[in-house]
């Protein structure tokens, strides 16, 4: 899946979850915009700086900065990656994301996905003849 067919999953488990769902959805939402936003960083890396996909995500989120021509959105990145992890696992202590706070950070990994559509266009597959 690309990165902007992960989002769109991401919003429609929170956007229509059902009783099926009840307590599952904020964590399954939270996983699909996590990757999302890794799934942006690999299209990213493929076109400026190859081989870095095989770094941690830390590591990429450190590079970011440098590669995306945005300091300011890569910071978002790194914090919504960072909100949407620690969302993705269960810790007695803390309460799962609500709608609102997963949407905000939906909304940073839209952002990404879009820069990274201009900043590292994929190299279309199709050679003119």
């Amino acid at each position: 899946m690309t990165a902007a067919e992960l989002l769109a999953a991401a919003r429609t488990l929170v956007d229509t979850r059902g009783d099926e769902l009840t307590g599952l959805w904020p964590r399954a939402a939270a996983l699909a915009g996590r990757q999302a936003l890794e799934a942006a960083l690999d299209d990213l890396w493929a076109v400026r700086a190859p081989g870095l996909e095989a770094a941690s995500a830390r590591a990429q989120l450190d590079c970011l900065p440098d590669y995306l021509g945005d300091r300011r959105l890569a910071g978002e990145a790194a914090s919504a990656w960072a909100a949407l992890s620690t969302a993705c696992h269960h810790h007695d202590y803390e309460l799962i994301p609500t709608a609102d706070e997963l949407q905000a950070r939906f909304a940073v990994v839209e952002r990404l996905v879009a820069r990274v559509g201009v900043t590292a266009p994929r190299p279309s597959s199709v050679r003119p003849a």
